[in-house]
């Protein structure tokens, strides 16, 4: 029972805020199948905030943030496992800062800084939620694919292509050129709208001058 005399029960309001909002992300992210979902965001949540409310008690008198400090650190090791490179492609950069945010949110409830947790929880929600959609119109409006195309030096010659890239109006640039005998491959990277992107990419797997595409966003 010591748990509840001497002023604890107000840490035990502190763990039971942390796990409210580290339940509230993590079924958010796991409603959208993410890397980092329920358990895994209220556990964060939850651990930051003890290891905040050991660092208050541990450290009162001398250094309160020796333990809150390391926090940090520990949590850019498991933001950086989520995080993964496929060729120029990176994803789970929005789960590993999940991660990064829901653990100072569990600081804060820890440390029962209430209202500013509160705060961020809903900015967090908002963040996760409506600007997914503010995204997708910005992608719609303007994104970058990187396309590489194979084509026979006889039949088409690289100004050719250019021409017809143009005439989709997206702009690119010609990353790397390789020439092989009678065939030419070049890498371009290609911007526009996702409607005029889709267009280009549906003319060059039809045209007959192009040997292989390959395209990816």
């Amino acid at each position: 029972m010591d748990f509840f005399v001497d002023g604890r029960w107000s840490d035990l309001v502190r763990v039971l805020v942390a796990l409210a909002i580290g339940a509230i992300i993590g079924g958010e992210r796991e409603y959208r199948s993410k890397a980092a979902g329920f358990r895994t965001l209220t556990l964060i949540c939850l651990g930051s905030a003890v290891f905040t409310i050991l660092s208050l008690r541990l450290g009162a008198h001398s250094s309160p943030d020796r333990i809150a400090s390391n926090i940090v650190t520990g949590i850019g090791f498991l933001g950086a496992g989520v995080i993964f490179k496929d060729g120029i492609t990176i994803s789970g950069l929005t789960t590993a800062t999940s991660i990064w945010a829901t653990a100072a949110l569990g600081m804060a409830a820890g440390a029962g800084e209430f209202r500013l947790a509160a705060v961020g929880l809903v900015l967090a929600l908002i963040v996760l939620a409506l600007f997914a959609r503010l995204q997708g119109i910005i992608d719609d409006l303007h994104q970058m694919w990187s396309y590489s195309f194979q084509f026979s030096n006889s039949r088409m010659a690289q100004t050719d292509l250019d021409k017809e890239l143009s005439r989709f109006k997206v702009s690119f640039k010609l990353r790397k050129v390789i020439r092989q005998a009678d065939t030419v491959s070049c890498w371009y990277d290609v911007w526009g709208s996702r409607r005029a992107l889709r267009e280009l990419s549906e003319y060059v797997l039809n045209a007959k001058e192009v040997l292989a595409v390959e395209y990816w966003a």
